[in-house]
């Protein structure tokens, strides 16, 4: 596998000196973006004969699913199909083999996590879940190369680089200045790029509940941060409110419950950790280390003594030593991140690896934290083998949420809870209701509060067809199955690397079609595009059993 690996990474790095040479390119279908979906639609182009070019802004090409998420969030697995369960297969094969297993065998790490890998060994499935992201990165790469799809690398000019004539995109120009000519155009960023590039509607931020009839949508004031049982003082020194309040905290509550704004939920990194010595790359202390970032964090653990790191943080167990971790949110740190320029954007990533780093330094070596924290975090370490020319550090920051398009039809609330079925399925969505924490304030009695976080049960549903097209007048060669048309609260449970997949197949597959009909993405007969992606393996229907 590994001698596999390296071939393959050859080959690509080839592809990108060659058409680094090149100026222009042209494809049938040009798809935008290094997500885990643009790449899923790249394969999907190719495996129906047409030429398709993947435009990646990096070399991290399956986005978050091979930057860090390796505990991948789904509840109901045989929601899954066509080509994002080949992917969870492909990792299954991978690790059948007895010698990817390095520091336990796979029967062993299995019974070890049974709780925590949804449908333990996965044996009648044959879908793995949780996996490293070296191995992820190998996968996606793997399918890309046996499909055939030319893959360059840059970045959008957001300025001036879609070129639109009669409502389609014939063009997008790269900030480097390389032209790429498509007859359809996929955005399967998670930013949403050219979709806003192309002048389709979008929003940025929570719509008020009042605009689809929604419950938690707007701003949603909860309780106390983390569910702490003690009141949490918000000011730079305890007690004194004229040093300030701490970091990215705001004074008094940031609108009425229910209003909309632009803010968003918290991004972080999904950092790899082990605790195997042959691998583990001690942290030290950031150069920029700012501990007034983690008091709060401190304050917390100092007055609920009996919590635990699980009550900071969420380490899953991968494979060979290895975690997947989660919850290091940087609250309020990204707010401008959507539409900030790629310079703003790379200075808040900066900020979010500070914030990481410093978090785990923290909570190793303060002494402020309790001492069965400060041993726990301090087993582990970054994982030498992963994320190799990054520092071992994960590439891609978890944009959780960024722009949402404004398009033929809008998921809501209502469709995620089965109020409401949504039409023409393109493929289910599993998730719970899931945002994280959106602003921190200081409420009337001088405490530190949580806003925006939701966790609410719901159950497997479909995603409408007309929510990952625009609206006729605005594109009609532009699918996006990412920054896809649906409000707050439903992208909430919609926004998982396993549906981004389903939706990029979906998306390339409506491409395709309606290249061949020489029709608007709008026009294609829904009868037609079902059968189309039955036949890929998709899945549009839950039956329950």
């Amino acid at each position: 596998m590994r001698k596999r690996s390296l071939y393959l990474i050859l080959l690509l790095c080839l592809e990108m000196v060659a058409g680094a040479k090149e100026r222009v390119y042209s494809a049938d279908i040009v798809v935008y973006g290094n997500s885990s979906s643009a790449v899923v639609a790249a394969v999907q182009v190719a495996r129906m004969g047409k030429k398709a070019l993947l435009v990646a802004s990096d070399a991290c090409l399956g986005g978050l699913t091979a930057s860090g998420l390796g505990a991948t969030d789904i509840n109901e697995y045989r929601a899954v199909g066509g080509i994002s369960r080949e992917f969870y297969r492909r990792v299954y094969q991978y690790y059948q083999n007895p010698g990817v297993w390095t520091v336990m065998g796979r029967e062993t790490y299995f019974d070890a996590i049974r709780k925590r890998v949804f449908t333990g060994r996965n044996t009648d499935a044959q879908m793995q879940w949780v996996f490293e992201p070296h191995v992820a990165q190998s996968v996606f790469r793997e399918m890309l190369l046996e499909a055939g799809v030319q893959v360059i690398y840059g970045k959008l000019d957001r300025a001036k680089g879609v070129i639109k004539k009669g409502g389609r995109i014939g063009t997008i120009v790269l900030t480097d200045g390389t032209r790429c000519n498509g007859g359809m155009f996929i955005d399967a960023s998670y930013e949403g790029d050219l979709m806003a590039g192309a002048g389709v509607s979008y929003i940025v931020g929570r719509e008020a509940n009042t605009v689809y009839g929604e419950s938690v949508n707007g701003i949603l004031p909860n309780d106390h941060v983390k569910k702490s049982r003690v009141k949490i003082d918000p000011y730079r020194i305890e007690g004194d409110t004229s040093s300030g309040v701490l970091p990215y905290v705001e004074v008094g509550q940031p609108g009425k419950a229910g209003e909309g704004d632009k803010r968003l939920q918290a991004y972080c990194f999904r950092f790899t950790l082990t605790d195997v010595a042959a691998n583990r790359k001690e942290i030290i202390r950031p150069e920029d280390y700012r501990p007034e970032w983690y008091e709060y964090i401190i304050r917390l653990l100092q007055g609920n003594p009996d919590w635990t790191l699980k009550n900071i943080l969420t380490i899953t167990p991968m494979p060979n030593g290895k975690s997947d971790v989660n919850h290091a949110d940087f609250v309020g740190a990204n707010y401008g991140w959507p539409e900030g320029s790629y310079e703003e954007r790379e200075e808040m990533k900066a900020l979010h690896r500070s914030f990481t780093l410093g978090l785990i330094w923290c909570l190793s070596h303060d002494e402020r934290v309790p001492v069965n924290i400060r041993k726990e975090m301090s087993r582990w370490g970054l994982a030498k083998d992963e994320y190799r020319d990054n520092g071992n550090f994960p590439y891609q920051v978890y944009v959780r949420e960024a722009r949402r398009m404004i398009g033929e039809y809008v998921m809501t609330e209502h469709e995620v809870t089965g109020v409401r079925e949504a039409p023409e399925a393109v493929g289910l969505a599993t998730y719970w209701f899931d945002s994280h924490i959106v602003s921190r304030f200081v409420d009337e009695k001088g405490a530190l509060r949580d806003e925006g976080g939701f966790w609410k049960k719901q159950t497997v549903y479909p995603v409408a067809y007309g929510s990952i097209i625009p609206r006729r007048k605005e594109c009609e060669n532009l699918l996006v199955p990412v920054c896809l048309s649906a409000s707050h609260a439903a992208y909430g449970s919609i926004r998982m690397e396993p549906v981004y997949m389903v939706l990029g197949q979906s998306a390339a597959i409506a491409g395709v079609l309606a290249l061949e009909r020489k029709e608007a993405v709008q026009e294609l007969p829904y009868a037609l595009l079902a059968d189309s992606l039955k036949q890929q393996g998709q899945i549009l229907k839950w039956e329950t059993k």
